[in-house]
């Protein structure tokens, strides 16, 4: 079995600045790519998970969406850092999806998908939702600081994600 790193997007990737959408945009936290390539290392499976409700809402289309996240990993690429897949959900937070925040489906998704034992796996976002996510689906968890950097019951408490990936990286969590 592998394991896996799954990853908030906005908040603790990129800069959070409500519904990202637009390449110009785009604008990685200090520190992300470096830690990405450094993950990218590893024989961790690395995956985003992100809720993208502004498909859902009607604030930009799916192909809006494809578009900046295709841009997105290629500068993530570009660095030296890879990314194995992503996972979102599109839907308005009112449609009662299986896939939204704190559910666990898409972490189960790509634990089915890349035969990830889950147990030895982690999930880092920013928010209670993302380390409830992991909870639920059996993941450590770790909240970093950067983004809404809300209050949570995480398994360790990272400023940023240079800092969660050291820790994974170094059996600290």
């Amino acid at each position: 079995m592998n394991v896996g790193v799954f990853l908030d997007r906005d908040g603790t990737i990129n800069v959070d600045k409500e519904y990202v959408h637009k390449i110009e945009d785009l604008e990685f936290i200090p520190g992300v790519l470096e830690a990405l390539t450094k993950l990218a290392k590893t024989d961790y499976k690395i995956i985003i998970i992100t809720s993208q409700s502004g498909i859902g809402r009607g604030f930009y289309t799916q192909r809006d969406y494809e578009i900046f996240t295709k841009h997105m990993l290629e500068e993530i690429e570009k660095h030296g850092g890879r990314i194995d897949r992503i996972y979102y959900c599109p839907h308005h937070p009112d449609a009662g999806c299986d896939c939204r925040k704190p559910k666990p489906k898409l972490i189960l998704d790509g634990a089915k998908d890349f035969d990830i034992d889950l147990s030895k796996s982690y999930m880092i976002g920013d928010k209670k939702a993302d380390v409830d996510m992991g909870r639920n689906a059996g993941c450590k968890t770790i909240s970093v600081m950067t983004g809404k950097g809300e209050k949570s019951e995480a398994d360790y408490a990272a400023k940023n994600l240079v800092d969660a990936i050291d820790a994974i990286i170094n059996k600290k969590v």
